[in-house]
């Protein structure tokens, strides 16, 4: 199979579909690898690099869309790219679909098969390829939390980790997660005050033992979560619903009675978010100010620290991405988990959250592909 790795266009995003070390990958099963030049820069790989693990590296993206039959990327493909999109062809990447309807209508016109990272599962019911991108954003939450506290950039004013003779800052995390564990492991590290939210008891059961009663654990209801707003200095929502749209927890009203510079990290902005108030932002322009509060809402975390996360997504896509260039839509026949991760196919939508998310029709995954 012909396999394309075109340049990431998103603002401020420097991830790539494919590292050098993952073409080697491909090659070494027969496939022909085709890369955008400079498709590794934000990566410190060099076109040379590519071509020396057995890539053919071409000086536009169109020469990418045109001439293969897998395209391979990191983040949703922007309307340049959607456009380019051919029935018969094979999209794999985050997509994000639910809270995206303008994206979802140029796939399904494109006829490709979209393959979204965020949706294929395991055998134990977890996301294997939105995982590491969870940690790297969950991590990130906390520095960017603590950034963004401060007085310059429209915080409060305060030190996470507080001082001898200071309290620390106390952080809110909702969602037991991997993004809320990676978010608490980092704040409890800083030396915060660290409480978490979920709807799950065996799940609060584990977190507690994790972290042996460093962090304070809460049934996530709208008592606990009025209460905890109200004494947080920072909040990271964390919640995630496969595939669907993310509830809004924290609605404006609840805004007035937070700590003037607060602030609110919003992880799941890619499903839409779950603040009332939240709308995507990018690293150039990270945060933005509601009624007194900051929020962080950049849509794509992960990029601002492109050597860690490129390589910990690799590391996670390449097997199913193999596999598919292996075996093409045989590949989503044979294999459960990866055929979860089917979103679109020739013009229908295959994943039951998204069609409900965005009120369209859904069609059988397994039903569109013998189709």
């Amino acid at each position: 199979m012909r396999v394309g790795v075109p340049k990431e266009i998103k603002n401020h995003e420097y991830r790539v579909g494919l590292t050098p070390g993952a073409v080697r990958e491909y090659v070494g099963r027969g496939h022909d690898v085709v890369a955008e030049t400079a498709c590794g820069a934000g990566i410190g790989a060099s076109d040379d690099a590519y071509r020396a693990a057995g890539a053919e590296v071409v000086d536009t993206a169109g020469e990418v869309f045109s001439t293969c039959d897998m395209i391979v990327k990191v983040k949703e493909p922007q309307p340049a790219e959607w456009a380019q999109l051919r029935e018969g062809q094979m999209l794999y990447t985050y997509l994000h679909l639910a809270p995206d309807p303008e994206q979802t209508r140029g796939l399904l016109a494109s006829g490709c098969t979209a393959i979204a990272y965020e949706t294929v599962t395991d055998q134990s019911g977890g996301l294997p390829l939105l995982a590491p991108m969870s940690e790297v954003a969950g991590r990130l939450s906390i520095q960017a939390s603590a950034t963004a506290l401060q007085k310059a950039n429209g915080g409060r004013g305060v030190l996470l980790g507080g001082v001898p003779g200071v309290a620390p800052g106390r952080v809110m995390v909702i969602g037991g997660g991997v993004v809320g564990i990676n978010a608490a492991m980092m704040a409890v590290g800083m030396g915060a005050q660290v409480t978490i939210l979920d709807r799950s008891i065996p799940r609060l059961r584990e977190i507690d033992a994790l972290f042996s009663g460093r962090v304070t654990t809460r049934f996530s209801k709208t008592e606990a979560l009025e209460e905890e707003l109200v004494a947080a200095d920072a909040v990271i929502g964390a919640v995630l619903i496969p595939g669907a749209a993310a509830p809004k927890l924290v609605t404006r009203s609840m805004l007035a009675d937070m700590k003037p510079g607060a602030v609110l990290c919003d992880v799941a902005i890619d499903q839409g978010g779950c603040f009332e108030t939240s709308h995507a932002t990018t690293h150039a322009e990270p945060t933005f100010e509601v009624d007194g509060i900051v929020h962080y809402c950049v849509a794509n975390m992960p990029g601002a620290v492109p050597v860690t996360s490129a390589h910990a997504l690799n590391n996670a896509t390449l097997p199913f991405g193999l596999a598919l260039a292996d075996k093409g839509l045989g590949a989503l026949q044979e294999n459960p988990h990866l055929r979860d991760g089917l979103n679109v196919h020739r013009g229908r939508i295959t994943n039951q959250a998204v069609a409900e998310a965005l009120d369209m029709a859904m069609t059988a995954p397994e039903s569109a592909l013998a189709a």
